[in-house]
Order: C-alpha cells, then structure tokens, then sequence
C-alpha cells in the first residue's frame, strides 16, 4: 500500500465513479454506432465494468485501500467499504433474484461435467503450485527459497487456501503454516493481481464462448434448455412492473439478506463455541466458522425454496433484471480491487502465480477437450475455486442469469474441500520447495 492518499478518499464519491462507469458501459454497449458495435463485439461489457475501475485505482483517483502518515508520524491505514457493502449486501440479494426462477430439475440435468470441471480445477491448482515452484527454482531458486516463517511455500500456501476455496481458508492456511505476517501482504497483491488478470482473461472468453465451444466439441444442449426454460417462463409472466412490484421484488432480496446475516452469525458462533474443530483457525474445518460461507448458503437455498412458491412470478416484474443490476455494481467493486500498476511490484513472486494459474487453466483446458465440456462449466468451475462465492456467479451470470445458481452451488462446495485441498499443495511444495 501506498503512502499517498487517491484523489477520491469518500466512498460516496468513489460510488459515484462506479456508477458513472457503468453508465457509461451500458449507454455504449446499447449504443447502434458502428464504432461501439465493433467494440464490443471484441470487448464484454462485463470486461469493461471490471477493467474501467481498474483503471482508476491504477491511476490513483480511487483505491480499495491506502495508508497516511499523521501528524506525529505514525502510519494511518484506510479502506474503502464498497466492496464489502457489493459483497455483503448487493451479493446475496442479487443470488436471491437470481435464483427466484430457476428450474432446479434443469440445473441436475446439466449434468456431471459442471462438477468435474470444478474438481478438475481443484487439481490444477494442488499441482500447479508445487510444479511452479520447480520450475521457478530452476531459473531463479532464490525467488521461491526462504527458511522457518520467511520460507515462500509458507506464503504460497495462503494463496492455494484461496484458489480453492476462498478468504476462510486463505486465513487457515495463514494460522497453520505461520507465514511471515510482514511478508504477507506480498502474497496478497499476487493473489489479487494473478486472480483478476485471470478472471478478465475469463471475461473476454465468455464473448467468444461460441467459438470456444466448436473448438471443444461441446454439447451445449443442457445449458440452452435451461436458459429457454428460464427466458420462456419470463415472457410468459413478463408485465411493466409497478412501484410495488419493485418494492415486493427489493423486500424480498433484502428481508433475505437480513435473516442470512443473522443465520449466519447465530450458526458461525454455535459451532465456534461448541466445535474446538471450528474454532481453532489451523484446523481443516475452521471454514466451517466463516460468516460470509453460512450468508452466501442461506441467501442461495432460501432463493432456491422460493423458487417453488407463487413468489416466483416476480421474475415477470423484472427480479432478475435487478439481480444483474447488483451483480454488475459489484463487478466494478473488485475491480476496483485490482491496481494495475502493481503487476511489476513483485515480479518474482508475480511469476509464480501466473505460472501456477497457467498450469490451472491447462489442465481445464484439456479436460474439457476430452470430456467435450462446454466453455461455461471451465469458466465456472475454475472461478468456483479461483474467486469464490464473490466472483462465480458473476461469471456464471455472464453466459445468463439462470446459471448465477450453478457458480454458486460449486463455489460453497469449494469452502468446503479449500483447506483440506490447500493442506495437501501445501505439503507438496515443502517437499519440492529448494
């Protein structure tokens, strides 16, 4: 982190940044000039909602966080809370729309490949992080060396707990493996620069997902029943929605999110105080305790059960529309998340993780080659594990708001196995490690 504050330090500036950014994306992706036209034929929208407060942060007129010197010389840490209140709030209750009318029968039909493509990428990234080292240590051995706390593998360990599952585990795998806490923060903007450079590689794919999928041979024939079957009972109960409709389809996201939160913090403290398992930050289970894990669970099953219910019929007033309107609000929000300019801060360790990510993303690739898996399930099963609750559905939203539901669904599943998944690359690069 810098010691100069950006331009924009209130979060209701930096919202209003956002906003206009977005603005401005969907006034020219929407826009019939033939330069915009090209354009975005060539670039997603979602891209550029992600990449333009990128930009910002690169440039020094927002930023996630920053750090001041006071007047007697300490050091004063700030943090802008918009990522939290996108993740917190708009996430849930844009899961909850989402999954107002999803046809729970069609996602089982979408088959295994979904699973095996999450499972595949697990993998990719429990080998991909002790063959980086190997190679890394060939060219450059003092770049992955170290010894006791300050030893790399230790750091590179929190970042296995993250590309599998998500913050719990990045945090477990810090409390197991006692990594240097001021070397930590290195490991942090290599997490956040590797992940996010994959995600908009991600991005740009979605809008070549055609070609992608000719090129794998995949039978995309689930995912489009399912999209019809959710596009089709849309304009079967599609009306102009009223005020109230607006207001039910918002009480509902929301009254939601509230019970969420509260379930979350009832169940995360039950099991903390009555499982030593849960509580103790080294154990495997201690994901277990994580709020964010038990929000994102109730707001998804809660938004699955009434999808069975006469409230389903929302979808009609726009509910899903409104989920993608959250969704997109929080996209800009972890891309404001990414400074560019930090991709050479630490190119050492920043080659790690793009060797590391490279080894993920081959694996995914030739497995859905041989299983002729469509582009969806290798852009959802990796970002399941790579980005979490947070950044799966995006992706998943991206090919239709009918699939938010299956990046979730594999993203909880990633809490789950993170840390046992990050336990074992762990072990794995302590041995290869020079």
């Amino acid at each position: 982190m810098d010691t100069t504050s950006p331009i924009i330090t209130q979060d209701t500036i930096a919202f209003g940044i956002l906003m206009l950014t977005l603005g401005f994306v969907f006034y020219t992706s929407s826009s019939n000039t033939k330069f915009w036209t090209k354009f975005y034929k060539i670039v997603p929208a979602l891209l550029m909602a992600y990449m333009l407060p990128a930009v910002f942060t690169s440039i020094g007129v927002i930023a996630p966080d920053w750090e001041t010197i006071g007047e007697s010389g300490e050091i004063i840490k700030h943090k802008s809370n918009l990522y939290y209140v996108a993740s917190r709030f708009l996430l849930p209750a844009s899961l909850v729309l989402m999954t107002l009318s999803i046809d729970l029968k069609a996602v089982f039909n979408l088959g295994p490949k979904a699973l095996i493509m999450f499972i595949t990428g697990t993998i990719g990234i429990i080998i991909g992080g002790p063959i980086a080292i190997m190679l890394i240590s060939i060219f450059s051995p003092e770049t992955v060396g170290g010894a006791d706390a300050d030893a790399v593998w230790r750091g590179l360990s929190t970042l296995a707990g993250s590309w599998i599952g998500g913050g719990a585990n990045q945090a477990a795998m810090l409390e197991i493996y006692e990594y240097n806490p001021k070397k930590y923060g290195g490991m942090v903007l290599v997490d956040i620069v590797v992940a996010n450079l994959w995600m908009a590689i991600l991005l740009i794919g979605i809008g070549k997902s055609k070609k992608i999928d000719k090129w794998l041979k995949a039978d995309t024939s689930a995912i489009e029943v399912l999209k019809e079957k959710v596009s089709s009972y849309a304009a079967k109960v599609t009306r102009n929605p009223s005020l109230s409709d607006l207001i039910v389809i918002l009480s509902i996201a929301f009254t939601i999110v509230g019970f969420s939160h509260f379930g979350a913090n009832v169940i995360s403290s039950f099991l903390k105080e009555n499982f030593e398992a849960v509580s103790d930050k080294t154990s495997a289970l201690s994901s277990f305790g994580s709020q964010f894990f038990w929000m994102i669970t109730i707001a998804t099953t809660l938004g699955i059960l009434l999808s069975f219910t006469k409230f389903k019929k929302y979808e009609g007033a726009g509910a899903s529309k409104i989920g993608s309107v959250f969704i997109y609000i929080l996209v800009a929000t972890i891309g404001m998340k990414m400074d560019l300019g930090k991709i050479l801060e630490n190119p050492g360790l920043i080659v790690i993780g793009l060797v590391w990510m490279t080894i993920h993303a081959l694996l995914l690739i030739i497995v859905a080659k041989l299983i002729k898996a469509p582009f969806f399930f290798l852009a959802v099963g990796s970002q399941a594990n790579v980005g979490g609750a947070a950044s799966a559905p995006v992706v998943a939203a991206a090919f239709h708001p009918s699939l938010a539901t299956v990046g979730v669904l594999l993203a909880v599943f990633g809490y789950v196995v993170g840390t046992y998944g990050a336990i074992l690359t762990a072990e794995l690069m302590r041995i290869v490690s020079p």
